[in-house]
């Protein structure tokens, strides 16, 4: 566990909490490295296909899709390159060049390999919601993704949460999406909790800030491949390897 200046040991911090707010891909569900793999082969052949340099990393996906919604961060990845495209429509065909159907594409890829390997729980997964549940502390899922209901669903952990703010929530109420704050302050609101005696737990920098643009009580971050340096630097109070960690401090060191 890594600690920014002046913040107590998160499980103290835990304890004065009402609520805990979960990003779900890469925190909860060990599934953002099926959208890492979905991003990868789209835009690797898009590239390929319009000439476009340089080729796709895995540093793109950290710095400019990890966390943001998937048309924003499809427009984020082309701009880096200098390229841009009609935003089109959520209804537009995976094969269309606007941002919308590159979107698309990638969901479609997603969705595929979710339904081939299914969605894979982190180990202390289960452990830590039903700790936290038995401490009285309402949780919530807050994700830019559109398929998180249906992976919680057949993860077999939907009934821990409260209020699910999944990116279709999202849209049909009008919420930025992160690295704004108003998808977990809606969630906080939905609780009915301050968001001052509320936690979030993000892994990507864009959720880190957003919960930190939001006011929360405690920020944590989940480093699964982002950087602790860069989790902090994006507002986290504390940076943690595994959800143990959350509840035992002395996990971190097993």
């Amino acid at each position: 566990m890594v600690l920014a200046a002046g913040t107590p040991p998160v499980p103290e911090c835990l304890a004065a909490a009402r609520a805990v707010l979960f990003d779900l891909d890469g925190v909860l569900l060990s599934t953002s490295q099926l959208h890492r793999e979905a991003w990868a082969e789209l835009f690797a052949g898009w590239f390929a296909e319009h000439g476009i340099v340089p080729a796709y990393t895995e540093d793109d996906y950290f710095r400019l899709l990890d966390g943001r919604p998937r048309y924003d961060g499809v427009r984020a990845v082309l701009a880096s390159r200098g390229v841009e495209l009609p935003w089109g429509a959520p209804v537009d065909p995976p094969d269309a060049d606007t941002i919308c159907g590159l979107g698309n594409r990638k969901n479609a890829g997603f969705e595929q390999a979710l339904a081939e390997r299914g969605p894979r729980l982190f180990p202390d997964t289960v452990a830590v919601l039903l700790r936290l549940l038995r401490e009285g502390k309402r949780l919530a899922v807050v994700s830019s993704s559109r398929n998180a209901s249906a992976a919680l669903a057949a993860a077999g952990i939907a009934d821990a949460f409260d209020v699910v703010v999944d990116g279709q929530v999202a849209a049909e109420q009008r919420l930025a999406g992160k690295p704004a704050p108003d998808t977990f302050v809606h969630a906080a609101a939905e609780l009915a909790v301050p968001v001052d005696q509320a936690v979030v737990v993000e892994d990507a920098t864009f959720g880190v800030a957003a919960g930190r643009a939001g006011g929360f009580g405690l920020v944590v971050g989940v480093d699964r491949g982002a950087g602790a340096e860069a989790l902090l630097a994006a507002g986290a109070d504390a940076v943690v390897g595994s959800l143990a960690e959350l509840v035992d401090p002395a996990a971190g060191g097993r």
